[in-house]
């Protein structure tokens, strides 16, 4: 995996009453996944270069990728490939969990990196889930209970669109 052709877009911080070694397992672990991550479950070898799989609740596959860092508990890294029909010819992006204990709480850093110029209307998918699931994350490792929301939330306007005219124009062929 060549790393360095991947350039960070978007970086989440949250601070969480806990552990590294808990941070790590919550992150790792299918039955922690499906209590924070919508019902998911994470799959993943732990060694570099080992599948990296996460599924919905129904057990279809919706992200699949490698691990290119496995340094518990302080880094994980996996390559993103969203198995979706609309988002299966976008080129994979990086997702990175940086843990470093800060006293007796922790501090996780999550870097969404790409190959290409991702448009705006595409990385508003993350900005708006990513938020949701490390808040959920926390949420469950402090009082046992993930965040419950009312409203259903759907893609943000625009990237649906934006990843049509993306796979179309295919401009990631002119960045690498």
């Amino acid at each position: 995996m060549n790393e360095p052709r991947f350039v960070p877009k978007t970086v989440y911080v949250i601070y969480i009453a806990g552990t590294p070694e808990k941070v790590w397992e919550a992150l790792a672990s299918a039955e922690f996944t499906r209590q924070y991550f919508f019902g998911r479950t994470v799959e993943l070898e732990p060694q570099i270069g080992g599948n990296f799989v996460l599924r919905l609740p129904d057990g279809r596959l919706d992200i699949k990728g490698r691990v290119t860092a496995w340094d518990p508990p302080r880094r994980l890294s996996v390559t993103w490939a969203v198995d979706f029909e609309e988002f299966r010819e976008l080129p994979e992006s990086l997702v990175t969990y940086d843990i470093e204990p800060m006293g007796e709480s922790v501090k996780l850093t999550v870097t969404e990196a790409f190959q290409w110029d991702v448009p705006d209307a595409i990385l508003a998918g993350g900005r708006q889930g990513w938020p949701f699931i490390l808040s959920s994350l926390k949420s469950v490792l402090e009082t046992g209970r993930p965040i419950a929301i009312s409203v259903k939330m759907g893609p943000p306007k625009g990237m649906l669109e934006a990843i049509k005219e993306a796979v179309a124009k295919k401009p990631w062929r002119a960045a690498g």
